[in-house]
């Protein structure tokens, strides 16, 4: 079976949200903090490639995150946090093409998911703060829901 095949089957088979574009499958990945994780698998000549966006670029305390990131890789199974050209924060990783099979593409995108949810909180908290606050007064003066925004109520 091709890596695309496999990659194919095991998102059907594990019923997990995709587009496919040629060598290319554009997952989406349901969490908890974060609602949704958009991960792209680009098959290429050599190696699956796994991007998913986390975070755009921080509005604040932009050392404080990256640091906060970095820490964290150390510890990460197949993935690592990354920015790209604006700044913005991704998981990224890659694989040969042999390592693919079902049972590391579970634990690859268990790994994205899992670190997307852990870490989104935490990264909004550090470079959004301000944001957060200002949305918040924003609501309360309009009257609208603060459900989304809860777990940041100590930061106000």
């Amino acid at each position: 079976m091709s890596v695309i095949a496999t990659i194919e089957s095991f998102l059907k088979e594990e019923k997990i949200d995709f587009e496919k574009n040629g060598n290319t499958f554009l997952v989406t990945l349901p969490g908890e903090k974060k609602l949704q994780t958009h991960c792209a698998l680009v098959v290429g000549s050599h190696s699956l490639s796994i991007n998913a966006f986390i975070i755009r670029k921080p509005d604040e305390n932009e050392a404080a995150v990256h640091h906060w990131c970095m820490t964290k890789n150390a510890s990460m199974y197949g993935i690592a946090f990354a920015i790209n050209e604006l700044g913005d924060i991704y998981l990224v990783g890659r694989l040969p093409l042999e390592a693919v099979n079902a049972q590391e593409l579970d634990r690859i995108l268990g790994s994205v998911l899992q670190y997307s949810d852990s870490s989104f909180n935490p990264l909004l908290e550090l470079g959004f703060a301000d944001a957060i606050r200002r949305e918040w007064a924003w609501r309360v003066t309009r009257g609208e829901s603060l459900a989304n925004l809860e777990a940041f109520a100590h930061l106000i």
